[in-house]
């Protein structure tokens, strides 16, 4: 075997690489710039490279392996680079012969040949003598196949009649069929590569998918290719900020064109593209100066590639005879062709084939013959429907060469662009962007983004993106081009309200470092549901840090361990106001971190939100040792469920008698504070130093024990509660009763007062009924028979008559009162409606659901609601009201001038009364 003919073949300089073309493999392999391709299979967790990968697999006995990668992802480098290998005795040894043949010298082969004639003529021939023993040791032979699925060879058994004998001619299709499914030169190892596709689902093997470079490897690339070290950083720097996000990056070829350019670039002192659009402006300009040809000529030439492009894109066939060539204008220019199509076969024969040689750069040409064409075909509305699904791109380029200063440089070689499609474009444009972000389809937001990102116009930005709009959807699960789209759209507007990243599954270091300026731009980030890597949170905290973000939601985000410490440190310097961090897995050594934030002087925190994570009591001890500190300036605490019990309550009593707390509103709910902690507590709402006016206490397993203390601190004077809630708690209603004493005591603070029981707690527990309209004055007592713990404790009619009375006095502040689920009938309801009829009542909200109220009620409700001054909604769901009450409540609605809504929902009505219902429009049912 004559290995120095396959080596002198393989390496031989076939021709000039072209821009679009990328590098030809001999000049990859001789400049030592070489970077073998990564592949899916791991090997010991790390990414095998392909090399490795195909000659593991031919070592072994696996007879077929296919490569399977997308246009430029480095197949045919690597498969040279194997055969040189071979041929220079590095790998391989075990086969005596390989044949390589590219897709090239397949396609010369036309006639029926035999399997001894193919390898007596192929170009790296079998000597005549050697023949019959590689035919006798065919587990000695190698054949690779490169891009074979290119041919169209049909690799289907059931359509040809394989042949086993080696001396028998017979079509190509058949000879190579014959040979991969082992009925001819059965053992012999084959090594196949295509792009994805069905064509060679018919056979078996080992497949072996080539995803292209690495982002490491795309480094090393960068490197080979520019002598000077500072270049090649600016380069491959520039490419990742810019273009690293596109898929196509991991393409060898992509990298090679890139790094083409960006040299001429570089070497000629001018700026590097900002985006695509302005890299393939670039790519033409350099092609149409190295053809050097008249701007007649040059107009011409890409006019006829854009009508190419157009049949390309339309019919999707991936090329074009001749004959074709020729209809599309370019008879006189055809010598020219070179630089943009791949042609297989001679020029001056008309069996010759072209195709484009990059899919871009053909809807970047249809994109640029759209803006040269001066006739009145269809505008680009019906073109981009035209091609719909079959250019990706189009669409982005279209708006990027509408800009001016990204297509002049076009214009000094082509002429003017037609000023009319521009015109056309953009008011296309600015009508369907204004049409899609009237919407919530977040992909199609994310386009109108990439559009202006391409058109690189910030005042076109401010035009497009209207206030209403800036509020935005949830722009969760963004890719990398996504983010890179929307910061640019951010940082034209300067400043941003929200920027809802709710439900963002994968925010990766990297996604979080190209969003980071946008981040630094929001006053209010919202990631709750969120999983990001360290990396994303320490950018993060970098953004929280030098930005003017007020407001950020983790809510039910795993922050555990190495990630809350790396937040907390862009924390204990930032803007933030507010934090919420509900079941984000924070633990008593999380409560450290935030302790040095709260401390650290410059910490603006006024909120912090840490329901549901289990800090326990050691871990609220740490932040009770804070709020001592003249440097904290926290004002609201949520706790909600953190595994708290009485021995917190003890320091954080300590806290705000301290003096320095700022604290004004904690929420204990479901912790098992007991009636100890209660104890605790009212001893610090006494103390003049409290400043404490909001708690919370619901289902914190109280009893009536603690009613005597919490009546002696409402009736303290140096008590500052404006809110306290008590609901889902056994109080027992002489407990109850205790409370409203203290509420009758002139001067007592509290305006807000919650003893509801839930029924639905524990299932639900958002029910709690309580109102949160800010400054109202409220007390619910919804007392019922909760499930499992919860104990029994129905409001009487007697308590109702106390209401009643409290309610008539002239002393009463309350706004809203909720007593549903206590079934007192309407003899225990009418002390309500004799109360609301009161002048002296100020209610707005009365909330009787299920309180067994029948039509005997409705006079009494009418004349209640006709005399308030005040009342504007009324909760009447779940009672046992019929039809024969729809015209009277129908009525008080129409003559009330207050009445803004009355909810009749679950009660027994038939289908008769809802259209009258209906008719009303305030009425719910």
């Amino acid at each position: 075997m004559d290995k120095e003919a396959v080596l002198t073949h393989v390496l031989m300089q076939r021709r000039t690489p072209s821009l679009l073309g990328g590098e030809q493999p001999v000049s990859v392999l001789s400049s030592s710039r070489y970077v073998s391709q990564r592949t899916d299979r791991e090997v010991e967790d790390q990414l095998a490279s392909l090399d490795h990968t195909i000659l593991s697999a031919l070592s072994s006995e696996v007879k077929t392996v296919l490569l399977v990668g997308g246009e430029g992802s480095g197949k045919t480098t690597a498969l040279e680079k194997l055969v040189v290998a071979w041929a220079k005795g590095e790998h391989l040894q075990n086969f005596t012969c390989v044949l390589y043949f590219g897709l090239r010298e397949i396609r010369s082969l036309k006639d029926e040949l035999s399997l001894e004639t193919l390898l007596q003529h192929h170009h790296s021939p079998v000597p005549s003598e050697s023949t019959q023993l590689v035919l006798q040791k065919p587990e000695d032979v190698l054949f690779v196949f490169d891009d074979l699925d290119q041919y169209k060879l049909s690799l289907d058994a059931s359509v040809h009649t394989l042949c086993s004998d080696p001396r028998q001619a017979v079509s190509l299709s058949c000879l190579i069929s014959s040979l991969l499914h082992g009925s001819l030169l059965r053992g012999a190892a084959f090594v196949v590569t295509t792009r994805p596709t069905g064509h060679l689902k018919f056979l078996s093997g080992t497949r072996v998918k080539v995803p292209g470079f690495s982002k490491l490897q795309r480094e090393t690339y960068f490197k080979g290719f520019f002598t000077d070290p500072a270049a090649a950083n600016k380069a491959l720097l520039h490419m990742e900020r810019t273009l690293g996000f596109y898929d196509f990056c991991t393409s060898p070829r992509f990298c090679w064109t890139v790094c083409s350019i960006y040299k001429t670039l570089m070497d000629a002192g001018a700026r590097l593209p900002d985006t695509l659009t302005q890299l393939y402006v670039d790519i033409l300009v350099h092609l149409m100066q190295a053809l050097s040809l008249k701007e007649a000529c040059n107009r011409e030439l890409v006019q006829a590639l854009g009508v190419m492009a157009s049949h390309c894109s339309a019919s999707q066939n991936s090329s074009c005879t001749k004959e074709e060539l020729h209809s599309f204008g370019f008879q006189k220019i055809l010598c020219s062709v070179g630089a943009f199509l791949h042609v297989d076969g001679d020029l001056e024969s008309d069996a010759c084939v072209f195709s484009f040689t990059s899919p871009l750069m053909q809807e970047f040409l249809l994109a640029v013959s759209f803006f040269l064409d001066t006739s009145a075909s269809e505008g680009v509305a019906k073109m981009l429907e035209k091609y719909k699904g079959h250019a990706k791109f189009l669409d982005l380029f279209l708006s990027g060469l509408s800009e001016p200063d990204q297509h002049r440089p076009l214009e000094i070689l082509l002429g003017g662009f037609n000023s009319d499609r521009i015109l056309d474009f953009k008011s296309w444009f600015k009508s369907s962007s204004e049409e899609t972000l009237k919407g919530c389809y977040k992909d199609r937001h994310h386009r109108c983004f990439h559009l202006l990102h391409q058109a690189q116009n910030l005042s076109l930005v401010k035009e497009i993106i209207s206030p209403s709009e800036r509020r935005g959807i949830s722009y969760g699960d963004l890719s990398l081009q996504d983010c890179v789209a929307l910061n640019y759209v951010w940082s034209c507007l300067g400043e941003m309200k929200l920027l809802n990243l709710y439900s963002t599954r994968d925010l990766t270091e990297e996604k979080a470092e190209v969003l980071a300026p946008a981040m630094s731009l929001s006053h209010k980030i919202q990631l709750s549901n969120s999983t990001l890597s360290t990396g994303a949170v320490s950018h993060l905290a970098s953004a929280l840090s030098r930005g003017r973000t007020e407001e950020l939601d983790l809510n039910h985000t795993s922050l555990a361990g190495e990630k809350f410490k790396v937040l907390c440190a862009g924390l204990r310097d930032c803007k933030l106001h507010t934090l919420t961090l509900l079941g984000c897995e924070l633990t008593e050594a999380s409560c450290e971190d935030l302790m040095s934030v709260l401390t650290s002087g410059s910490s603006q925190l006024r909120v912090l939100d840490m329901m549901f994570n289990q800090i326990g009591d050691l871990g609220f001890t740490k932040l009770c040792k804070a709020l001592h500190s003249p440097q904290c300036s926290l004002q609201q605490l949520q706790l909600r469920s953190c595994e708290l019990t009485a021995v917190s309550m003890e320091p954080l009593s300590a806290a705000l008698c301290s003096g320095t707390s700022e604290l004004r509103k904690v929420d204990l709910t479901t912790n098992t504070i007991g009636d100890g902690g209660v104890e605790a507590l009212c001893k610090s709402l006494q103390h003049p130093h409290c400043k404490l006016q909001s708690l919370n206490l619901i289902d914190t397993e109280l009893t009536g024990v603690c009613c005597p203390h919490l009546r002696e601190t409402l009736m303290s004077e140096h008590c500052s509660l404006l809110e306290l809630d008590l609901s889902v708690n056994d109080l027992g209603q002489e407990g109850a009763l205790l409370l409203c004493q203290a509420l009758s005591r002139p001067g007592c603070p509290v305006e807000k007062l919650g003893l509801s029981h839930n029924l639905d707690f524990q299932c639900h527990k958002s029910k709690n009924h309580l109102s949160q309209i800010s400054g109202e004055i409220q007390i619910t007592f919804i007392l019922c028979a909760p499930p499992c713990r919860l104990t029994r404790c129905e409001l009487t009619q007697r308590v109702f008559k106390e209401l009643g009375s409290f309610l008539r006095s002239g002393t009463s502040l309350l706004k809203s009162l909720k007593v549903g689920l206590n079934k007192v009938g309407d003899q225990g309801v009418k002390h309500l409606w004799d109360a609301v009829a009161h002048p002296g009542c100020l209610l707005e909200e009365l909330d009787v659901e299920m309180t067994d109220l029948t039509d005997a009620c409705v006079e009494d409700l009418c004349a209640a609601v006709r005399a308030s001054k005040t009342l504007k909604t009324l909760e009447l769901r779940n009672n046992s009201l019929t039809d024969a009450s729809v015209p009277a409540l129908v009525q008080v609605m129409e003559d009330s001038c207050n009445m803004q809504e009355m909810n009749l929902k679950y009660n027994d009505f038939s289908e008769d009364v809802f259209e009258m219902m209906e008719e009303c429009g305030r009425i719910r049912y």
